[in-house]
C-alpha cells in the first residue's frame, strides 16, 4: 500500500449501501468467504454505513470465521457519525473527540482488538489539522489502529497533512479512499499525481463500477432490487442515471465484447490498471456478481494502449 510495508489484495470488498440494506448476516456471511477463499484480504466498512449497522453485521460474520486475524485487513472510517440530521455537535467531524470515540465504537461493533486502517471520511475545515495528525498518532500509539488515511480529501489537504505530521515528528497519512471509475478520473490522474511522487500515498478505491452504473445493467431502467432503485438512495440515483452516461456505457459494451467478457470485469480491470491504485472495492450484492468481478485480474494485462485509447475515446473523460 504506496510505501508502506502492508500488502492488500489488488481487488477488495466493502460493505457501502450493501450489508443491513440489500444483504443480510447469511448472504453477507457467504459473500465474504467467497472473497476471502479468492485471495482478497481487504474488507472496508465505515461508521455511517447505515448508521453503525454495516459494522455490526461484518463483525458478526468474522467472529463466526475461522480466519487467522493476520490474515486479513478491516477498516473503519469516521467523520458523518451515526445518527443523520439528529448529530449532536461532537458526534461527527473530525475533532479529538470524535475521532476517539468513533474509533472506539468501530472496534466494539467489529469485534476486534484494532483496526489495519483507519480513515477521516472526509476533510474537515472546523477543525485543525494539527488536531487531527496528533489523534491518528495517539490512536497509533495506542495500538488501536495501524495505519491512517484519508477519503475524498484534495491533493493540497493531504499536503498539509504530510506538513504538520513532519513538522511535529508524527506519522502522515499513508492512504486515500478516493471514488475512481471510467466518470470520475480527475482526483486519481491528476490532482494527486504530486501526492503520489512526493508521498507514495497508497489508495483504496471505491465505486469502480460507478454504482452499478458500468455494469450496463442500468441501460434499460433500474432493475428491481438494486441500488440505484433504493428510496433514500434518489440523490445517487439523479446522479447516476443521465442519458450521456448511459449511452457512453452502451458504446462501452462493443469493447467488452471484442475481449469477450463483461462491462462489469472490464471497468473493474480498467481501474486497476492505474499503477496507482492499491485496491479497488467491490461491492457486489451476489455471489455470481462478485465471481464475475474477480474476472478482473485475468484481463487487466489484456487492456492494450490500444484497448485504452479506445475506452477514452468514448468515455471522453481523461482529465486535459
Amino acid at each position: 500500500m504506496g510505501k508502506t510495508g502492508l500488502k492488500l489484495s489488488t481487488l477488495s470488498y466493502g460493505s457501502w449501501v450493501t450489508f443491513s440494506k440489500q444483504v443480510d448476516d447469511s448472504a453477507s456471511d457467504r459473500l465474504m468467504g467467497l472473497a476471502y477463499d479468492a485471495g482478497i484480504n481487504f474488507f472496508d466498512n465505515a461508521e455511517a454505513y447505515e448508521g453503525g449497522r454495516s459494522e455490526e453485521m461484518m463483525g458478526r460474520v468474522l467472529s463466526k470465521k475461522n480466519w487467522d486475524r493476520t490474515s486479513y485487513c478491516i477498516s473503519s472510517k469516521a467523520f458523518f457519525g451515526l445518527y443523520g440530521k439528529e448529530n449532536k455537535p461532537n458526534q461527527n467531524g473530525l475533532s479529538r473527540k470524535h475521532l476517539t470515540e468513533a474509533c472506539h465504537a468501530a472496534l466494539g461493533r467489529l469485534q476486534t482488538d484494532y483496526l489495519d486502517l483507519f480513515f477521516c471520511h472526509r476533510p474537515d475545515p472546523e477543525t485543525p489539522m494539527e488536531e487531527v495528525v496528533w489523534t491518528m498518532n495517539i490512536l497509533l500509539q495506542q495500538g488501536k489502529i495501524l495505519y491512517w488515511g484519508t477519503s475524498e480529501w484534495s491533493a493540497a489537504e493531504i499536503m498539509e497533512a504530510h506538513a504538520v505530521a513532519k513538522d511535529l515528528s508524527l506519522i502522515g497519512p499513508a492512504m486515500e479512499q478516493p471514488q475512481y471509475n471510467m466518470f470520475e478520473r480527475f482526483k486519481m490522474e491528476k490532482d494527486y499525481l504530486s501526492v503520489f511522487r512526493n508521498t507514495g500515498m497508497g489508495t483504496t478505491i471505491w465505486s469502480p463500477l460507478a454504482s452499478g452504473l458500468l455494469t450496463g445493467k442500468y441501460n434499460n431502467g433500474i432493475p428491481e432490487g438494486s441500488r440505484l432503485g433504493i428510496s433514500n438512495y434518489a440523490w445517487l440515483k439523479e446522479k447516476m442515471m443521465e442519458q450521456e452516461k448511459l449511452d457512453k456505457v452502451k458504446k462501452l459494451a462493443a469493447v467488452a465484447l471484442e475481449l469477450d467478457t463483461s462491462l462489469a470485469t472490464l471497468s473493474i480491470a480498467w481501474c486497476i490498471h492505474n499503477q496507482h491504485v492499491t485496491t479497488a472495492i467491490l461491492g457486489a450484492t451476489k455471489e455470481s456478481q462478485l465471481t464475475e468481478n474477480l474476472k478482473a485480474i485475468d484481463l487487466y494485462p489484456k487492456l492494450t494502449t490500444e484497448v485504452m485509447g479506445k475506452i477514452d475515446e468514448i468515455m471522453g473523460s481523461k482529465p486535459l
